[in-house]
């Protein structure tokens, strides 16, 4: 039996905007290439490493926050949404990055941080000045507490790095932060911010850039009234409710206001959400025809390394989002969360499993985001020294910090930072693992069998074959434990996920695999946690 998901689109050019089927590559600017030697990740450290974006195959890039900030969330702090921080350059470095991206053919997506600033931008600074009641304090959320004295925090809500999410001041007033201390949250209800991100928007837009992804797309509005959670383990509880101050209905006519002004800007300029919402049907309002382009599905990433689960997510996501007329996006590791290796068990499993995750992904209908250093089958780091230890969200759980996924990337063999940075450099921000020389760009350019090898042929497949696209999938018959589907009329991709060798008949010719099978009498032998791409007979 085969069952077919078809995937939905409005208008007539639906299929062919870039966006649709786009692979982006996520630059964490921290991490990605130093330019100036200071040991940091920069944005000319980014334009020297275009090319291999381009020689990848990968369609666009999302930069992480290179705004003024204080850095206490490490750029999600903001304290001038129109200026570069100097660690990572200048306005100048960012048009010329702009630029030179889109002489490679790639597209440029910034982050854009609605949710809250730093509690060093100008407005904040004005709000702590002018004191209770005031104007000024209106464009955040500002209340009294509770208590005798109003020693209590005004509600119960807790902050998602960890304890209350109020701080108060000496004047006796709180102020939510959803996140750090040090990251308050703005007010959505008043004009002048809706005014303000707007101007923010155009600023970028008239640089160049051709999209924004939105952090915390789900957080700007909160409940009326602020009201109690009344659960402990509220953050976590996402999952199954939602909450007062995630995913309320009011962001989608701030989304709907910000599609608007997108879609005034010639060449198909995006947003896209990062939206955590209870489920894929809620999910899919952020990506409704009059709001954002694509939002990230976490309930992909979220996947454990089993067929069934597997299977239940794709479809669900693409009945979904097919609903609304948009794609669906396929993550499978990001800055916020342990690198998918390690989730897969780490090690020649983690690998294999990798390995085979990459054909996987990049064959499924919609848009694909890889996480950089992903393509080099980069492990989390779970060793990094206590002293280099500074993301705030390990204030919740020390287990739980995202400083392992943020190492930087290895360009060359050559130690202690194997060309993240200037030679004479000894150490970069974070610092590289001795054994990092074998995953390296450089290493893995010469090795055929590499998984940047992998992905490089994998991109370029996916680029050349019209099976892609908006082709729909079809899921076919294949024994427990495995995944098969086709897209369109001439291409399959099986997958088995099983620590143990499959059989299954041989759907056509290899075009390319994670793992070569073992094909004899019509017959393949598909090797433990491996994917392969086929030429498919017709049917």
């Amino acid at each position: 039996m085969t069952e077919l998901i078809q995937v939905g689109h409005t208008g007539e050019a639906a299929a062919t905007r870039w966006w649709r089927d786009a692979v982006i590559y996520q630059v964490y600017v921290r991490s990605f290439a130093d330019g100036n030697g200071d040991g940091v990740g920069d944005l000319l450290g980014v334009r020297s490493r275009l090319r291999y974006l381009a020689d990848l195959g990968v369609d666009a890039l999302w930069l992480t926050p290179f705004y003024t900030s204080p850095m206490a969330d490490f750029g999600y702090d903001v304290a001038d949404y129109r200026d570069v921080d100097p660690i990572f350059g200048s306005l100048a470095d960012a048009r010329a990055l702009i630029e030179d991206a889109h002489r490679h053919g790639l597209r440029v997506i910034v982050d854009v941080v609605p949710n809250h600033t730093s509690d060093q931008h100008v407005w904040f600074q004005q709000a702590l000045a002018a004191g209770p009641g005031s104007p000024e304090r209106e464009r955040y959320v500002f209340r009294r507490g509770r208590g005798e004295n109003g020693e209590l925090p005004p509600n119960d809500w807790e902050s998602v790095f960890g304890g209350p999410a109020w701080t108060r001041l000496p004047d006796g007033e709180w102020y939510l932060r959803l996140f750090a201390p040090e990251q308050p949250d703005l007010n959505w209800e008043h004009p002048e911010v809706h005014t303000e991100f707007e101007s923010i928007l155009r600023f970028w837009l008239d640089m160049g850039v051709d999209g924004f992804r939105i952090d915390v797309a789900h957080g700007m509005v909160k409940a009326e009234g602020l009201p109690d959670v009344g659960h402990p383990d509220q953050v976590r509880m996402i999952g199954a409710d939602v909450v007062p101050f995630f995913d309320q209905d009011g962001v989608h006519e701030i989304h709907r206001a910000w599609r608007r002004l997108l879609d005034s800007y010639p060449g198909e300029r995006i947003g896209v959400a990062e939206a955590w919402a209870p489920n894929p049907e809620r999910l899919a309002n952020y990506v409704r025809p009059d709001e954002l382009h694509q939002a990230f599905n976490f309930h992909f990433l979220n996947a454990p390394w089993d067929a069934s689960v597997f299977r239940k997510v794709i479809t669900e996501s693409l009945a979904t989002a097919g609903m609304v007329g948009a794609p669906t996006t396929w993550v499978l590791s990001n800055h916020d969360v342990k690198r998918h290796l390690t989730r897969y068990g780490g090690g020649e499993t983690g690998l294999r499993r990798s390995r085979a995750a990459a054909l996987l992904t990049l064959s499924l209908p919609g848009s694909t985001y890889l996480y950089q250093g992903e393509e080099l089958g980069l492990p989390e780091v779970l060793d990094l020294p206590e002293e280099f230890l500074r993301d705030p969200q390990r204030l919740r759980n020390p287990d739980d910090g995202r400083d392992g996924c943020r190492v930087p990337i290895p360009w060359a063999d050559v130690e202690p930072h194997f060309g993240f940075s200037l030679p004479g450099i000894e150490e970069s921000w974070l610092p590289m693992p001795a054994s990092w020389g074998p995953l390296s760009v450089q290493s893995q350019l010469r090795d055929p069998g590499s998984i940047l090898r992998l992905y490089r042929e994998a991109l370029c497949v996916r680029r050349e074959r019209r099976a892609f696209g908006d082709a729909p999938l079809t899921w076919l018959d294949s024994p427990e434990g495995t995944l098969a589907y086709a897209r369109g009329d001439g291409f399959a991709c099986t997958v088995n996920l099983t620590g143990e060798p499959v059989e299954i008949p041989v759907p056509g010719r290899v075009l390319l695999a994670s793992a070569e099978p073992a094909v004899a009498d019509g017959v393949a032998r598909l090797a433990p946690d491996s994917a392969v791409w086929w030429e498919r007979d017709a049917v």
